[in-house]
């Protein structure tokens, strides 16, 4: 046990060696909402943010969409090694017609999946008896399938392109400044005078 005492030898405290003095003070401070804050603060609270939008899974919705057309993604890099990696999990045929039923005309996939309908149409005509051009005649199934897995891989391969270019776009405005204050202020985030956050 240790006595404290003051200048002038008189005891004042009893403390025992184990035992901590907590000394508390308040301190205030001024709380800011984003648009409050000045133009270099904002940026300063951007650049400490910039991973907020994509410090989770944040391509899960994309692999779904992916996922609901009969496209299974496995992996995928952006940036200067942009690939993106995965198979069919329905045909190839199917997985072309869920596009066209669900993604937009305008959307890269859909171009893809169109042109791989119209192909395929082509390919089968080629090989059917000429009066039924939409079956393929037994005698010429075999040269069909070989040049069908040639077309099909080929859409795949397209395809997976499609998604990486997706996925790059999703990643780069998820990193945005546009993104990242529409993040900051729909959570009502509070910073101090510098862009720190609360």
């Amino acid at each position: 046990m240790i006595i404290t005492k003051d200048p002038f030898n008189k005891p004042k405290k009893k403390l025992n060696v184990n035992q901590t003095i907590n000394i508390m003070k308040t301190k205030t401070i001024i709380l800011y909402q984003f648009a409050e804050l000045s133009e270099d603060a904002k940026q300063k609270a951007i650049e400490k943010l910039s991973d907020i939008n994509v410090d989770f899974d944040w391509w899960s919705s994309i692999y779904e969409d992916a996922k609901r057309i009969g496209l299974k993604l496995t992996a995928f890099d952006l940036d200067r090694n942009r690939t993106c990696k995965g198979l069919f999990t329905s045909s190839a045929l199917e997985c072309s017609n869920k596009i066209t039923k669900e993604h937009g005309e305008t959307c890269e996939t859909y171009k893809t999946a169109s042109q791989f309908i119209t192909d395929y149409g082509k390919l089968v005509e080629k090989y059917s008896d000429g009066v039924h051009k939409d079956k393929v005649t037994w005698e010429n199934e075999t040269d069909f399938d070989n040049e069908a897995d040639d077309l099909e891989n080929d859409f795949l391969n397209s395809i997976l392109k499609d998604y990486a270019v997706i996925l790059q776009n999703e990643c780069d405005y998820l990193q945005s400044e546009e993104a990242i204050i529409e993040t900051i202020e729909a959570n009502e985030y509070w910073f101090d005078e510098n862009g720190n956050l609360d």
